[in-house]
């Protein structure tokens, strides 16, 4: 069940997704969650992802990714893909990414994206406004959590 901070978009595995076996080829995976990075910013967090890049010319790339493969996803299996911040930074956003499908986890990954102008190619401060609205997505630490 998605939790009140999370991001979280359907998708259809398609044949595309696929290999010659009918399961998801695993680098698919990455392009799935970099839509579902791209339909945060556009839907999340209100901020044109394509005016980010050719107007106001900044980027968001990976600096770090890890990545656990759980259980396999086939054609036709429609995935709840679910975003989450675990962190914060100056110019850095650490995400928590699954994949579900009926409520089976697929995978999981920890990424840590940056945001970097283009023109200068160096990480920028997040703004304000930008920070307010990614702060909606932190994961909240629960008191008492491991009692």
């Amino acid at each position: 069940m998605k939790a009140p901070h999370e991001f979280e978009s359907k998708k259809l595995i398609r044949f595309q997704h696929c290999d010659p076996a009918g399961i998801v080829f695993y680098p698919q995976y990455f392009v799935l969650f970099h839509e579902l990075i791209e339909d945060w910013f556009n839907d999340g967090l209100e901020v044109n992802y394509a005016d980010l890049i050719a107007v106001q010319r900044l980027g968001v790339p990976t600096v770090r990714i890890e990545c656990d493969f759980v259980a396999a996803s086939a054609i036709g299996d429609t995935l709840q893909l679910r975003l989450a911040v675990r962190k914060i930074g100056t110019s850095s956003i650490a995400l928590t990414l699954t994949a579900f499908s009926s409520n089976e986890l697929r995978v999981r990954i920890e990424q840590v994206i940056v945001l970097f102008s283009l023109e200068r190619r160096v990480p920028v401060t997040i703004i304000d406004d930008l920070r307010r609205r990614i702060e909606r997505f932190r994961i909240r630490e629960q008191a008492n959590a491991s009692l």
